[in-house]
């Protein structure tokens, strides 16, 4: 069972119909009983960072998902702010995150960069330069969707999936063991995107 984490700031709707559109079902669900039958879990996320860990908090899934990500290797994958809650804390707020990653979010830094507003929004080409399931039949590069004024900074590289330039190269994917993380939007990025969800399901 794929369960969409409902914890109050996602972009459900997109989510669920992607995975229609690859072939699948999903359950969307904040229920604790409810994610802890899930085969495979998306977090994902639209908005603060300190709001998104005050909402799990509230709910009280932050152990259930420690007990199926941490302990049972349950799949799950980051999408934007879901992402950045994956790593161990954000510039955005003043509270830790979930710290499944060893990474930081950092605000975009462009003061040289004067052409490049924030939030970075839009199309942009994503690297790929290490081998992984998710990954599989994507070109590289490919262009998925972003909007997002923070981004990932891993502390070691073997956690990098994929990479992106805007200014700067960024982390735009990360992953360890059971656990990706996408800074852009699979939802919103037509092909790319519903080739990556397809991975996500049947290969990860």
């Amino acid at each position: 069972m794929i369960v969409i984490v409902d914890y109050k700031m996602g972009n459900l709707g997109s989510i669920t119909n992607i995975i229609k559109k690859v072939g699948y079902q999903s359950v969307v669900s904040s229920d604790v009983e409810v994610i802890k039958k899930a085969t495979k879990l998306i977090l994902p996320g639209v908005g603060s960072f300190d709001k998104a860990m005050q909402n799990l908090k509230e709910l009280e899934l932050i152990g259930a998902l420690n007990e199926k990500v941490i302990i049972q290797k349950t799949p799950i994958l980051g999408i934007c702010l879901g992402m950045q809650l994956l790593g161990n804390y954000s510039e955005e707020g003043n509270v830790s995150g979930l710290g499944w990653i060893d990474a930081e979010i950092k605000k975009f830094q462009l003061k040289s960069f004067p052409e490049l507003k924030v939030p970075h929004m839009g199309w942009n080409e994503v690297l790929i330069p290490n081998s992984h399931p998710l990954c599989e039949n994507l070109p590289d590069p490919s262009r998925f969707y972003f909007v997002h004024s923070y981004h990932a900074v891993c502390k070691n590289q073997t956690n990098v999936l994929m990479k992106t330039h805007f200014g700067y190269d960024f982390d735009s994917a990360i992953h360890e063991d059971n656990i990706m993380g996408v800074q852009f939007h699979p939802e919103k990025s037509h092909k790319f995107g519903m080739q990556l969800i397809k991975n996500f399901i049947e290969k990860c």
